[in-house]
């Protein structure tokens, strides 16, 4: 599935990532899948990066504040991604400095807008309802990364059996 992805964005510039929903038990097995379908690993775990989701910035009265508390909580290597859905909230979390900027669920023409206000100021990530079908769009909007779910939690599984005569 990686692989018929990754052919599919007729990309050198975008990177085709997974994200951390894997099936129970096997998750260093599909981890690596990706790798060998031609995408990387967006997080082996929560550890590995602070994702700010809409619940977070909820929960902490805005993207501003919710960046900030989670600045003063980790360590100077690790980055912080944050979940947007509009262009007023990119624009929050420019302010906000946050080092991965996620564009969720957003059209293509929106995506571009997003990667030109960015500027190459944070890493941009294009994730959400993105197929075989919509892939090579979205990866010409110019963003960095694009995260698929899909590549691990819905890849099909090889159908292997042992039969003896």
């Amino acid at each position: 599935m990686t692989r018929s992805c990754a052919d599919a964005m007729e990309s050198d510039h975008t990177r085709l990532v997974d994200t951390r929903k894997t099936t129970p038990g096997l998750r260093m097995m599909e981890k690596y899948a990706v790798r060998m379908g031609g995408g990387t690993n967006h997080r082996y775990n929560l550890a590995d990066c602070v994702l700010i989701k809409d619940n977070h910035i909820k929960a902490a009265g805005g993207i501003i504040s919710a960046v900030t508390r989670a600045r003063a909580g980790i360590g100077h290597t690790v980055k912080i991604e944050v979940e947007v859905e509009t262009l007023e909230q990119l624009t929050e979390a420019l302010t906000a400095g946050a080092d991965i900027i996620m564009l969720d669920n957003m059209d293509a023409p929106t995506m571009r807008k997003a990667v030109e206000m960015v500027d190459g100021r944070a890493i941009t990530e294009a994730s959400g309802n993105i197929g075989l079908n919509n892939i090579k769009e979205t990866a010409a909007t110019g963003v960095d990364v694009i995260s698929m779910g899909a590549l691990t939690h819905s890849a099909p599984a090889l159908d292997i059996s042992l039969k003896f005569d």
